[in-house]
């Protein structure tokens, strides 16, 4: 497939390239770096994202050229779809981005339909930068100072600062190519986890009180409702990081952020430790990820939705 994408860009001129809603690191780094890379190519590139760049990404190198408006989608040759495993994840505009000749998914994602009309999905990748960094790779591109700044930041913040499971020698590899290539370790640290606004951490303040342990101690969460955004002057970005605050509690092995969205509906976040999977607990919600790191939303009452979660989790547990 990397050959097969490889020719692709070869022959297609103009490109969008897109990733999902409530941005992250690794989409936003991912994004940016394949931008470069096109754009040195010679090729017309336009960057669409639904969402706001959140605070602590603006630093990235062009993420000033994202826009928010889909422009009209006739002269597209084909459409990139990053970090993606349903095309419904880029949001409102699927629809229309669906229209376009060609698409191309690149992702990391254990519950991938294969939307696009080309696939490159990896789940044993740490995140869909390392991915682009395998495309470069293939067609012999050493990546810029800004791209390895994109990428570095792409792995870094989906492997949590190189903690998680999914640092592999393949993340570890490729991040060391990226230092070479210009990426600076702190610098990109400071940026992603120092920079913190006021807002995030009154908001931090509000949810704290909410922590509810369960199973005995394994199951910690964490609430973050409308209210608690409203009276902090905090954005629903702003709770990046939080789902990991649980897991740091001494016999949790299950994290759970449970995010009201309005109107009854709920966004959950659900990490783990060691083999425990996740990823089964939110596709039994219709939601998806990988085995330590996953999300569903969820529509009901919160206790309800409290009780359901813990359910799946005990169901999970028992087929393991």
């Amino acid at each position: 497939m990397l050959q097969r994408i490889s020719e692709l860009i070869g022959r297609r001129r103009v490109f969008l390239i897109t990733a999902h809603e409530r941005l992250d690191g690794d989409a936003l780094g991912s994004e940016l770096a394949l931008y470069h890379m096109l754009r040195l190519m010679g090729k017309e590139v336009t960057v669409y994202n639904q969402d706001v760049t959140p605070e602590n990404y603006r630093f990235l190198p062009g993420s000033d050229r994202i826009v928010r408006e889909l422009p009209p989608l006739e002269s597209f040759d084909a459409a990139f779809i990053l970090d993606c495993g349903e095309l419904g994840r880029v949001g409102r505009e699927a629809a229309r981005i669906a229209t376009i000749p060609c698409l191309i998914n690149i992702d990391h994602h254990v519950a991938n339909g294969g939307f696009c009309d080309y696939t490159l999905i990896d789940p044993q990748a740490s995140s869909t930068g390392e991915l682009i960094c395998r495309i470069a790779a293939h067609m012999g591109f050493a990546p810029t100072g800004e791209m390895a700044t994109c990428l570095y930041t792409a792995i870094l913040t989906d492997t949590g600062g190189f903690r998680y499971g999914n640092t592999r020698r393949g993340a570890l590899l490729a991040a060391a190519d990226l230092v070479a290539g210009g990426a600076d370790p702190q610098w990109i640290s400071e940026n992603v986890y120092d920079a913190n606004p006021p807002a995030k951490i009154r908001l931090l303040a509000a949810v704290l009180p909410t922590l509810a342990l369960d199973g005995d101690g394994s199951i910690g969460s964490l609430t973050v409702t409308q209210q608690a955004l409203a009276a902090t002057g905090a954005l629903p970005e702003h709770t990046e990081g939080f789902v990991d605050l649980p897991r740091t509690i001494r016999g949790v092995r299950i994290s759970i952020l449970y995010s009201e969205l309005g109107n009854g509906h709920f966004k959950l976040s659900i990490r783990s430790k060691g083999n425990v999977n996740v990823e089964r607990v939110a596709r039994a919600f219709g939601g998806g990820g990988h085995i330590n790191a996953a999300a569903c939303q969820i529509m009901g009452e919160l206790p309800d939705i409290r009780r359901r979660v813990l359910e799946a989790i005990r169901m999970s547990a028992a087929e393991e």
